[in-house]
């Protein structure tokens, strides 16, 4: 039911949206109890989408006494407020024949993202010559033959899946061999064709720049043609999109992007609105393939796509026989896993499950297989017998972090400390030293969260560093300082993420300094900036397209909600080396043991996409 009372201010939109449904309701002639149950509905849907759902299951919500879902669907019929999918009309809900209850913009959203998908899943390409594009796989993919005999090589089958489909979704954690498969599927793209227009984004400024890092690496050794050739510039992709004052996109169905091909690193970061627009201004004809990591965190918007459209790696016999003619690789071998759901997505999705970075039975791999196992006491035992040194479990639940904890988190930034300290001017040598180690926090606010251990670290640098262009604890600007922004500012070429730290220029002024592409450095005024926060701690969520040496991850003292399966697994998997863990045993427990589950009815979109066109549903928000 609606709370009585205050409600909290992240609802007063919902309760807005619920009053007006019911007025709406009133003056179409429902009855009482049929307004009571519409109010009671808009509510709920409205607050579950602002929690990342994208619709609300009737039979999750509580109605009044004597009401099932059964009941509340004739009754919210009744209202003439509640369209469905055979018939939206403009009306600010839609129910469909699962029950499922949505805002009508999500509704939209999700029929048109699904109806996309399955464009691209569906689409013909031109036929593939077996023999020449064989002899290159074999080339491209030789060094892992040599390193790994005997095993089924999934990169070099996913790049012979994206040869053949104008979809291909490939799901993998860190190391292994996504940025390896990319890059030899852009050498094989343009052999194929030269003039191939290849666009390469990311969610985010920091998940497009590893992404570069990454292909940079991968492709020093190719032939300059071949380099020279290589897309050079990642994008976000709000300015992929474009970006306009008025929050529309320069590009959309009516002025596709003129691309080739489309390259997403960190799809699992993908909400269901941003998805449902990038696809639809990726031309008809283009390609477009989709990274991730399908056990990661969900998008913090509404939806978790990229986990329901990397549901089914089935392929079936004829592409098996295809990709055997094209790799070599016996068609019976080609074995994928089960699918968690099957989705009209088969033969278009791959999964990497073979690590190069983490052996097996490293600290950090192991943790995280644990994890996603979901068995918290194996796990917990495991953690408590561990001694390699990559992984280190801190039983601290006190309210405020214990001083030896803290003791750790000023060892591991000792190193950026020093830079700072000894060579203000070597602009380079302090951001790697920053990029080492970070601070991770399942909450934002307390003691334990963003908040209180950046205000804890920032309080210890200070007085260690003793700057003499320090004002004092009384100013927010001190040299050394780490800022990370929270909104996008494209005059300043600032985005949602990017990592900025407070520097002396050559004049002494306190500025905020920003690492490019081409490695130099941008810097700005801290009057300039817009939104941001001191970034020694972040949360887990701002981390995702990060990576780093050292990773402390800080949970709450007591249970959580945001302590779950996916988030702890997203964490542990920002290290490359060594990972702390600083919770108590409990609450490590139930996060291991609990799954974010969102709502949607994204795969069923997906289906009912194989049928007609539903038709243009225009669009109504709260």
């Amino acid at each position: 039911m609606i709370p009585e009372g205050d409600i909290a201010p992240e609802h007063w939109l919902a309760q807005g949206f619920a009053e007006r449904a019911a007025k709406w309701a009133r003056e179409r002639g429902a009855t009482k109890e049929a307004v009571t149950i519409v109010q009671e509905a808009a509510y709920r849907t409205s607050v579950a989408t602002s929690s990342g759902h994208v619709c609300v299951p009737l039979g999750e919500i509580e109605w009044p006494s004597g009401i099932d879902a059964s009941t509340a669907r004739q009754h919210l019929l009744e209202t003439h407020v509640i369209g469905t999918p055979e018939a939206p009309s403009n009306l600010p809900l839609i129910l469909d024949d699962e029950n499922r209850l949505y805002l009508h913009r999500y509704f939209d959203y999700e029929r048109r993202f699904a109806a996309r998908l399955m464009h691209f899943a569906r689409a013909p390409l031109d036929g593939v010559a077996s023999g020449p594009l064989r002899s290159r796989l074999n080339a491209l993919f030789g060094r892992n033959a040599e390193r790994f005999p005997g095993r089924l090589d999934w990169q070099k089958v996913a790049v012979a899946l994206a040869m053949l489909r104008r979809l291909t979704i490939i799901s993998g954690g860190p190391g292994t061999g996504k940025t390896t498969t990319i890059v030899n599927l852009l050498i094989c793209l343009l052999e194929q064709d030269p003039e191939c227009r290849i666009a390469l984004a990311a969610p985010t400024g920091k998940a497009a720049a590893r992404m570069l890092d990454a292909i940079r690496a991968q492709s020093a050794a190719l032939p300059p043609e071949i380099v020279a050739r290589l897309p050079g510039d990642p994008f976000t992709i709000h300015r992929l999109l474009g970006m306009l004052p008025s929050g529309e996109f320069l590009h959309h169905a009516g002025n596709p992007l003129p691309i080739d091909v489309l390259v997403v690193d960190e799809a699992s970061m993908l909400d269901l609105a941003l998805a449902a627009r990038l696809f639809e201004a990726v031309p008809d004809a283009a390609r477009v393939i989709l990274l991730g990591d399908k056990d990661q965190l969900a998008a913090v918007e509404a939806g978790a796509v990229f986990s329901e459209i990397c549901a089914d790696p089935t392929l079936s016999a004829a592409i098996r026989e295809r990709l055997a003619e094209i790799t070599g690789i016996a068609a019976e071998r080609i074995a994928p896993p089960t699918a968690t759901d099957a989705t009209p997505l088969h033969d278009s999705v791959v999964w990497f499950r073979d690590n190069f970075r983490f052996a097996p039975d490293s600290g950090i791999g192991r943790l995280a297989a644990e994890i996603n196992a979901g068995d918290a006491e194996r796990t917990l035992t495991w953690l408590r017998s561990q001694t390699n040194s990559s992984v280190t479990w801190l039983e601290d639940a006190t309210r405020v972090p214990q001083a030896a904890t803290m003791m750790r988190a000023h060892d591991a930034y000792a190193v950026y400390l020093d830079a700072v300290r000894s060579a203000p001017t070597d602009r380079g040598t302090i951001f790697s030293a920053f990029a080492r180690f970070r601070v991770l926090c399942a909450e934002r606010q307390g003691p334990r969260g963003v908040s209180g251990i950046n205000d804890a670290l920032a309080r210890w640098f200070r007085e260690a560093l003793a700057h003499p262009l320090d004002p004092g604890p009384r100013f927010p600007w001190y040299p050394g300082r780490p800022v990370m922004i929270l909104r996008n500012e494209y005059v300043l070429k600032l985005f949602n993420g990017d990592v900025g730290i407070v520097l002396p220029n050559d004049d002494g002024d306190l500025m905020v300094h920003f690492a490019d592409a081409d490695g130099m450095f941008r810097a700005i005024a801290p009057a300039r900036l817009p939104e941001h926060d001191t970034a020694f701690a972040m949360t887990v969520h701002k981390a995702q397209g990060s990576e780093f040496d050292d990773v402390m991850l800080m949970l709450p003292a007591q249970r959580s909600r945001v302590v779950a399966r996916e988030l702890l697994y997203t964490a542990v998997t920002r290290a490359r080396q060594r990972v702390v863990i600083v919770g108590d045993a409990d609450v490590l427990a139930h996060g291991i043991d609990a799954r974010t589950s969102r709502h949607s009815g994204l795969i069923e979109r997906l289906r009912g996409s194989l049928a007609s066109d539903q038709g243009d549903c225009g669009r109504f928000s709260s």
